[in-house]
């Protein structure tokens, strides 16, 4: 059976992220939403009238840090993902923002 819906661990960890700690110009809460057709999109924010939008597209890795980060960079460095970037992809996403997420062991 197909699941009708999934959302990965970046995505609720930056939504919830968001929706607890960003604010509008005026100091008011934003929303997020998540959309409920693969289009690229990841999340949409909105301000509380939800006239203004910024869609988000997410990408979350592990953290490779303690596994494959070399000795000399683990007391300089927080937690290291791993992503493949491809300048033509970014350039023809639909998305306002790009966001990269890597859950380190201390997060």
């Amino acid at each position: 059976m197909q699941p009708l819906f999934t959302i990965h661990a970046g995505e609720y960890l930056v939504g919830s992220h968001i929706e607890q700690h960003l604010r509008d110009p005026n100091g008011d809460k934003v929303n997020v939403w998540v959309p409920s057709k693969d289009t690229g999109i990841d999340l949409l924010v909105t301000d509380k009238t939800n006239k203004k939008t910024t869609s988000l597209q997410v990408k979350f890795s592990k953290d490779f840090l303690l596994t494959h980060g070399r000795p000399e960079y683990r007391d300089k460095l927080l937690s290291c993902g791993w992503w493949r970037l491809n300048r033509d992809n970014i350039g023809k996403s639909p998305t306002d923002i790009g966001c990269s997420y890597c859950a380190g062991a201390g997060f």
